[in-house]
């Protein structure tokens, strides 16, 4: 049995519905609340220990007799802010729900996917036109080896204008900036750095194929051996002598950190901004669970608890796109400064940008327009 005042009866009834109301009612439940339950404590000191069997007993029974109640599910009156995407039980497309988005961002996004790959096939001609170091390569792979790392990465988003968004494309942001700290901290080590990054990731394809080795028999299909010898291979392995160190430490700089990487050469700003909110979401932080996975249950019965968002978010952010864009731009430009490549290649390789030549042969710096 419950009895209150007129005033608190009128704003439960709509409770929590009602958004315009909800504060308050939210503020004369609690005072409502604190003052009884102060009350009884001062009358029954064991009071709240029955109260809260009993509050468990309640909300397990409501559990088992109601059912949960999603946004989707409310009438159409009480919703402030609709889903942005479609059920996962209604539709595979992103755009379903929104197919007029479609025709507005597909152009925008076959611009950018082919400046990305200009971009890309630029670097490459830049690279493979000017003298290489033939008898220490090991710089000039790494950063080839990484630039295209990322350019793939950016160019196959491109490509999905479903996965612009926060939750979907975060990997590609944090991926950029993680490859840009590290090629401005090896800049300032010594050259064999990028030797040392080379038998870093060698000796941890070695772990993985020692790790895969431990498989049973009867689980190393075709497939499975095939990646073993894969891995062995890239271990880079004498084929008489087999031997590689393993270095377990966080990374390749003697386990040095990526935050301290960034401190080092002045990008702990970007690490801060950037890297450290899209790892949240690659790592599955709680908040990006929340945020992105869950929603709250509007069955008043259910004390408000978090249930799984059973809706996808359209995509398209075009915010996004150019982010990792410019961010590509950005990492192969300062790739070309370090390697200090010939000017009469890279200015062959990118004059397209501008269509305009630098005084020093350099390539221009204005970030390329979609």
């Amino acid at each position: 049995m419950f009895s209150a005042d007129e005033t608190t009866i009128n704003l439960l009834k709509t409770y929590p519905l009602d958004l315009a109301k909800r504060s308050l009612a939210d503020t004369v439940v609690r005072a409502s609340w604190g003052s009884m339950r102060a009350a009884k404590l001062a009358m029954e000191a064991s009071w709240l220990d029955e109260a809260t069997r009993w509050a468990k007993v309640f909300w397990d029974f409501n559990s088992l007799t109601t059912r949960c109640m999603r946004r989707r599910d409310l009438p159409e009156d009480s919703q402030s802010d609709a889903d942005d995407g479609n059920l996962l039980s209604e539709s595979s497309g992103a755009y379903a729900s929104n197919p007029g988005e479609v025709e507005h961002v597909q152009p925008v996004a076959n611009n950018r996917l082919q400046l990305a790959k200009d971009l890309v096939l630029g670097y490459v001609e830049a690279v493979e036109t000017s003298p290489a170091n033939l008898y220490a390569p090991e710089r000039q792979e790494v950063h080839a080896g990484l630039v295209l790392r990322a350019g793939r990465e950016v160019i196959a988003i491109l490509g999905t204008p479903e996965l612009w968004s926060s939750e979907h494309g975060a990997h590609v942001g944090r991926m950029l900036v993680e490859l840009r700290i590290y090629l401005s901290w090896m800049a300032i080590q010594d050259a064999s750095i990028y030797r040392q990054f080379q038998e870093y990731g060698a000796g941890k394809a070695k772990l993985y194929s020692l790790i895969a080795a431990e498989l049973p028999e009867d689980v190393r299909t075709p497939v499975v051996q095939e990646s073993i010898d894969l891995m062995n291979r890239l271990s880079r392995n004498d084929s008489v002598i087999d031997h590689r160190v393993v270095d377990t430490r966080d990374s390749f700089a003697d386990g040095k950190s990526l935050r301290a990487m960034a401190d080092e050469c002045g990008l702990t700003d970007l690490y801060r901004h950037v890297y450290m909110t899209a790892s949240g979401v690659a790592h599955s932080e709680w908040w990006s669970v929340e945020m992105q996975s869950m929603e709250r249950c509007f069955n008043i019965l259910h004390r408000g608890h978090l249930v799984p968002r059973l809706s996808l978010p359209i995509g398209g952010s075009e915010e996004l796109a150019e982010a990792w864009l410019d961010s590509l731009y950005t990492l192969i430009q300062v790739s070309l400064d370090i390697l200090e490549l010939d000017p009469t290649s890279v200015q062959s390789a990118f004059g397209w940008i501008d269509g305009t030549e630098e005084d020093d042969g350099s390539v221009a710096s204005a970030s390329p327009q979609t």
